[in-house]
């Protein structure tokens, strides 16, 4: 599994253009309104979302048709775009209790979640069925992935009769699980002396944050690292560039056809994410420019990749929607350049870092 990693940035105060007395102020103010205006409202509406899609499962589970099937999915659509854009605050609170993975285990090469999924169906294991007995369980079996196979994999027909219970009732333990980790870390994220007013108060005494410049530098690598993450392993995984490289069964979601919806979903995070920090007003005046050009790419990567739609093998064998993919690679690219190289040159950063590893 790749792994995020921590940045290794050196910030100087010149970033926040104050004397040093009040750079952790500033730096403050720049942190709670990431947390306030994006943090915040993001993992409370993976919560909501995840609560209706738990209620739809178990609709289905009751009275399954095809209309309730149809449903839920559209429910676990809407819970895949409301965790990619949180998703992007891969720290804190989500990396606790292995949550993280527990959410969404992906990349999975050697196909090791959809074995154990594929298991507990066909063996039937009740203990699978209850959410806080799943909980314990093989990360692999408890989150987005196994419930999308659920829903969209081999058998998930079955959900329109009641010829087979067990798969709902495990789905709907599934999504429970995911409910119950979202509420989970929504809380952790607005109790007073929790994670938040950590990251948003950096000083001599705080064990995470010991001044601004490490504050702020977690926020830059937010950026940094989802950037990377979106273009080299989530597109570069199933893109190969030419037809002959792709590898659509490696895509994230495939089952689902929320590939690109996801994409667009992680840029848009970045985008909220950026817009409500105001780190853009950091800049130097003669390089403000930077914020409204980042912002627009962000827009213009956004709208690529939900251009592309339905099956991603059939969206890799249309040339446009290819020529697409092309252009959200090149956005993504640009931005990498623009806030890793232009933006952090013109705060003072210095970086050397790998922001994945991994097996």
């Amino acid at each position: 599994m790749l792994k995020r990693s921590a940045l290794v940035l050196v910030l100087p105060l010149a970033l926040l253009g104050v004397f040093p007395a009040s750079a952790a102020v500033k730096a403050s103010e720049i942190i709670q309104r990431a947390i306030d205006g994006f943090v915040r409202p993001a993992y409370a509406s993976l919560h909501d979302h995840a609560g209706r899609l738990t209620k739809a499962m178990h609709t289905l589970c009751t009275a399954p048709s095809q209309e309730d099937l149809d449903a839920a999915r559209a429910q676990f659509s809407a819970t895949v775009d409301a965790w990619s854009s949180a998703e992007i605050i891969g720290f804190g609170p989500i990396k606790e209790n292995n949550r993280l993975e527990r959410m969404l285990f992906w990349p999975d090469r050697k196909s090791i979640g959809l074995k154990q999924v594929q298991a507990a169906l066909s063996d039937k294991d009740p203990t699978a069925t209850d959410a806080a007995q799943l909980a314990g369980k093989s990360v692999a079996m408890q989150g987005l992935g196994a419930l999308e196979f659920v829903l969209y994999g081999d058998g998930a027909e079955t959900l329109t009769g009641k010829a087979d219970p067990y798969r709902c009732a495990y789905g709907t333990a599934v999504a429970s699980n995911i409910e119950t980790m979202a509420g989970e870390v929504s809380a952790a994220w607005n109790k007073p002396d929790g994670f938040a007013a950590l990251w948003a108060n950096p000083g001599p005494q705080n064990a995470l944050y010991r001044d601004g410049n490490e504050a702020v530098t977690e926020l830059v690598g937010v950026f940094i690292n989802e950037l990377e993450m979106v273009r080299d392993v989530r597109l570069k995984g199933f893109f190969g560039g030419k037809p002959e490289a792709d590898k659509p069964r490696q895509a994230i979601y495939w089952r689902s056809q929320n590939t690109t919806n996801s994409l667009a979903a992680n840029l848009s995070g970045i985008d909220d994410l950026f817009q409500a920090s105001k780190l853009g007003d950091a800049l130097p005046p003669d390089a403000r420019w930077m914020a409204e050009s980042i912002h627009i790419q962000l827009v213009n990567g956004v709208a690529t990749a939900k251009a592309v739609s339905g099956p991603i093998d059939k969206a890799l064998a249309d040339p446009a929607l290819r020529e697409k993919l092309d252009h959200f690679a090149l956005i993504s690219s640009s931005l990498s350049t623009l806030i890793g190289t232009r933006l952090t040159a013109e705060f003072g950063l210095t970086a050397g870092f790998s922001s994945l590893d991994g097996d």
